[in-house]
């Protein structure tokens, strides 16, 4: 009998780490990943990206790497304590390697909508609607997780600050900064 079909979205930290759970618990995950490649937040790109994360180029952990490791994959002992962005995005292309986790991601991909099947109180099934190629495809999933991290949308509250509207300077959110 096939696993119950989950739909994981993002193939950053979180979203690899729940294709792995999935599959440990016998169920079908597939991964909507919006850009070309995994890294979420950890892959640096020069060219800031609508509804993507964004981190600045020296960007470096602020956590040892026994603190970020996966429980049951530690970072090399070679790695420094406190890794460059690079090295994370290393770690993590180490992590989908070894527990086998590409053939699970679809990239270029972007997740649409998630809605209740109609069927829902009964099957307690998604539908969820995916744009790949141009093209809208509609599925429907046991389960989502959700996974789409964390800094993707820049807040730049300017009504906060009394007197912005006479600030002659230059002002972004670290977002924007590279």
């Amino acid at each position: 009998m096939p696993g119950k079909r989950i739909a994981v979205t993002g193939a950053g930290v979180s979203g690899l780490g729940a294709i792995k759970s999935c599959l440990e618990e016998g169920l079908e995950p597939t991964c909507f990943e919006g850009s070309h490649d995994i890294g979420g937040l950890w892959r640096y790109e020069e060219k800031t990206e609508d509804g993507r994360p964004s981190i600045y180029k020296s960007a470096t952990s602020n956590t040892c790497k026994e603190m970020t490791a996966y429980s049951d994959f530690p970072f090399p002992d070679h790695h420094p304590n406190y890794g460059h962005n690079s090295k994370i995005l290393e770690y993590l292309r180490m992590y989908t390697k070894h527990f086998h986790l590409m053939k699970y991601i679809q990239f270029l991909s972007k997740v649409h909508s998630v809605r209740k099947h109609s069927d829902f109180p009964s099957t307690g099934q998604w539908d969820v609607v995916v744009e790949a190629g141009g093209k809208q495809k509609s599925y429907v999933f046991d389960g989502i997780m959700v996974c789409s991290g964390l800094y993707a949308d820049p807040v730049l509250p300017l009504q906060s600050f009394p007197g912005i509207e006479k600030f002659k300077g230059q002002y972004m959110h670290s977002w924007e900064y590279k």
